[in-house]
């Protein structure tokens, strides 16, 4: 007697490690419940292909909306358009129990074929205010799941079958979130990042205002921080002349670890960083992207700022003498450190990636969700 086809769930992201990263983390719990699962992506996302935990990965053409243009609106038309008419093909080909979708305007062709053939389908919003793709799909779904509580609560056709979940972690992060928290006595360990729209900022902000500390503070110091290639001499070299202990890279592949290991963080303030910063439970200073459109990344700081985990800074105020003043009253204690990390770590949120998992298992039963 044959064994049963799995069922196959098709999660579909933008390519981004905001966007793939929590699709990873759920395409794990999936695949232990006996699930199989692709990916349907854009072309961004060929450099996660050995990583994520999926049978096949289908590159869909897709764009972001660029500009108001005629030229720029057409270009991302005609994308969509192609990408609609693959993913249709791909849905009659694949034939998914379900198809769930993490943001971003390649989700927006699976998406929406899934939808014309009948197929269930769920977006999941990993931040505090819905993106404009999910919000363009969020009337047309089955089903919604959020990172953060509440986030369509006054919106009653949206709430009805909506579910908090959380935002999926990493297995990485989820290691690291099992580390405590260390004695803020002795040497303090700094820790600065900013991706790709933030390590600029971050470079020019940052050295600056650890010079303006004391000597005996800046003695303490251990900073680990994120450049970008063109940054990386003059951040050394301010590090230096402050007499600071420091690691500058472009890059790090074990960022949950060092997250873990830090003190404090200094950072913008995507979904995934502030859940990260959540589930490990450190404390943080938060400066979110200024000119996103959906002013996310300020909500998500917000969520960690009012029960205390976290100071935002908006960006206009993140000069080095602000910063310099607010890293020595948090530096000069402790216990307010500890309490911070307290503070945040009680907003995190573990298991998020087996709630999402239960849920998706639900719809592609024919149940509801919540």
């Amino acid at each position: 007697m044959s064994n049963p086809v799995k069922p196959l769930i098709l999660l579909a992201a933008g390519g981004t490690g905001g966007h793939l990263f929590p699709a990873e983390a759920l395409a794990g719990a999936l695949v232990k419940r006996g699930f199989r699962v692709d990916l349907a992506t854009d072309d961004r996302a060929r450099r996660y292909a050995d990583a994520f935990p999926a049978g096949a990965m289908h590159v869909l053409p897709a764009e972001t909306v660029r500009g108001r243009s005629p030229l720029a609106l057409a270009r991302t038309a005609w994308a969509l358009g192609s990408g609609l008419l693959s993913g249709l093909a791909l849905m009659r080909r694949l034939k998914p129990a379900a198809v769930v979708g993490f943001g971003g305007y390649p989700t927006l062709p699976p998406l929406i074929a899934a939808r014309l053939l009948g197929v269930p389908t769920l977006i999941h919003e990993a931040n505090g205010v819905m993106g404009r793709a999910n919000r363009l799909l969020a009337s047309r779904v089955s089903a919604i799941a959020t990172g953060f509580p509440d986030l369509v609560s006054a919106e009653p056709d949206l709430a009805r079958k909506a579910v908090w979940t959380g935002n999926p972690l990493r297995p990485a992060v989820i290691a690291a979130a099992a580390t405590p928290y260390p004695d803020p006595s002795g040497t303090l360990g700094l820790l600065v990042f900013g991706g790709s729209q933030g390590a600029r900022v971050m470079s020019d902000i940052v050295p600056d205002a650890i010079l303006r500390l004391p000597a005996d503070l800046r003695a303490r110091l251990r900073v680990v921080q994120q450049a970008r290639e063109e940054d990386l001499a003059r951040v050394r070299t301010s590090y230096d002349a402050a007499g600071v202990a420091a690691e500058i890279a472009p890059f790090f592949k074990d960022l949950p670890a060092r997250m873990a290991a830090a003190h404090l963080v200094i950072s913008r303030s995507g979904a995934l960083t502030v859940a990260e910063l959540a589930a490990i439970g450190r404390p943080a200073i938060l400066v979110p992207l200024p000119n996103a459109l959906d002013q996310d990344q300020a909500a998500n700081a917000r969520s960690l700022q009012k029960i205390g985990g976290a100071e935002l800074v908006p960006q206009d105020r993140f000069t080095p003498d602000h910063l310099a003043a607010v890293l020595a009253r948090l530096c000069a204690d402790g216990g307010a450190l500890t309490d911070m990390a307290r503070a945040a770590r009680s907003a995190g949120t573990l298991d998020a990636a087996d709630r999402l998992a239960d849920a998706v298992a639900r719809l592609a039963r024919g149940a509801p969700v919540n």
